[in-house]
């Protein structure tokens, strides 16, 4: 198998989030500036005190039969609904044709934390404890990737990702290579993130980054690039996109959304949880020499953006490195969705290809005062319509990893514009 550069395009989109239940009512969402930020009321019993997070409202598992269901752990759940969207716009069938083609790569934080703390809550408190007998299938994190792949008869490759906040963003840029190397000629990606348990919750909060709820309106506690910042919020969902090779599109005739056109993956190695410029700018210009691109070609960036006061001055740097002073458009939109951890790579590259459809860069949101905008041209309150060109996605973890991800119009004879 030889490495090609034969496009790679973005067939289905799909998304379970605070802001919705599908992938439109989260673009609908960011272009709103509507936010799923919510105060929660905690866990007093076990020390958790009411805190701000972006949780998921809608129903889960509708489609599933009770033995399924009982399979799943929350993140497991809401990956399937992303997944099915996903799936059913790409216009598939039921299972893939040719199962030996089809791929899964999938990313996640904390796996199944809900159902770990189940197990340990169950084994500590009770004098005869009973676990469920699908604990470890439940907490196992590549269950979500297994449980698509069975479903749809993936059986061409399956990996899944936990590189914290880098996870689904490398599952997607892994199998962008997997399908440029000829190993397979579609693949469903993304990720998913359920980790707003008590005990997760009291890990994040002992960390120090989490964000307290803002005096004034909780739904804006997440402030990334504002100088009043003061952590990150929380989030869960999941978020799924199909991949195909432009060949096999064709032959089907499928129609793309977008080209997956670049991936750039680097590692500081320095530091488990401080963010370095030079590993961020490593990871952008890799993804824009994948894609062939130069700086000047890209019209928005959708920045990872936390909203922790060190993270963010990083990333300001790196984007000036990259792009210049105020050289291309910046949002960070975890301030509406919260933080998804190992679903955040995938979930923003949804909402930045919503954007590319849709022609207009979501607003940075809840940005009152920020001298980060002396390096930043943040997108101001209601969006901004999108010049012609490229869209970055950045996602920046714990552990020094980090990904880039560059999308782009399709416009081929005979297609009209993508």
């Amino acid at each position: 198998m030889r490495a090609s550069h034969e496009p790679v395009w973005i067939t289905g989109l799909g998304a379970c989030s605070a802001l919705g239940a599908d992938a439109t009512a989260l673009a609908e969402a960011l272009e709103q500036g509507r936010s799923g930020v919510r105060l929660q009321a905690g866990a007093p019993a076990q020390g958790v005190p009411p805190f701000v997070a972006a949780a998921v409202t809608a129903p889960l598992g509708q489609g599933l039969g009770a033995a399924q269901r009982a399979l799943c752990d929350r993140h497991s759940l809401m990956a399937w609904q992303a997944a099915d969207e996903a799936w059913r716009q790409a216009g598939l069938p039921d299972t893939a044709e040719v199962p030996e083609r089809a791929a899964c790569a999938w990313g996640t934080g904390l796996g199944g934390s809900g159902s770990l703390e189940q197990a340990y809550t169950e084994l500590l408190t009770r004098p005869a404890p009973r676990l469920h007998p699908f604990t470890v299938l439940r907490v196992m994190g590549n269950s979500p990737a297994s449980l698509l792949a069975i479903h749809r008869r993936l059986q061409g490759g399956l990996i899944s990702f936990s590189n914290a906040c880098a996870s689904s963003a490398q599952a997607i840029g892994e199998a962008l290579w997997w399908l440029r190397q000829g190993r397979a000629d579609l693949a469903l990606v993304g990720g998913s993130e359920a980790l707003l348990n008590p005990g997760s919750v009291l890990a994040w909060q002992a960390l120090g980054v989490m964000a307290p709820p803002d005096p004034e309106d909780p739904a804006e506690s997440c402030r990334p690039f504002d100088d009043c910042r003061r952590g990150l919020v929380l989030g869960e969902g999941a978020a799924a996109l199909v991949l195909e090779t432009a060949r096999h599109a064709r032959q089907r005739g499928a129609q793309p959304l977008a080209e997956l056109a670049g991936y750039g993956h680097s590692v500081d190695a320095v530091h488990l949880s401080r963010p370095e410029v030079e590993g961020q700018v490593r990871a952008m210009t890799a993804a824009l020499a994948d894609a062939r691109l130069v700086p000047a070609q890209v019209a928005y960036v959708n920045a990872h953006g936390t909203a922790t006061d060190t993270g963010d001055a990083v990333e300001a740097a790196s984007l000036t490195r990259v792009f210049g002073v105020r050289g291309v458009a910046v949002s960070a939109t975890k301030a509406l969705h919260g933080h998804l951890i190992g679903a955040s790579g995938a979930l923003e590259l949804v909402a930045t290809v919503q954007a590319l459809r849709r022609g207009r860069a979501p607003a940075s949101a809840h940005v009152r005062d920020a001298v980060l905008r002396q390096q930043l041209d943040l997108v101001p309150e209601g969006g901004r319509p999108l010049r012609a060109g490229a869209l970055m996605s950045n996602s920046f973890a714990f552990g020094g990893s980090n990904v880039a991800l560059v999308v782009r119009p399709v416009d081929r004879p005979g297609l009209g514009a993508a």
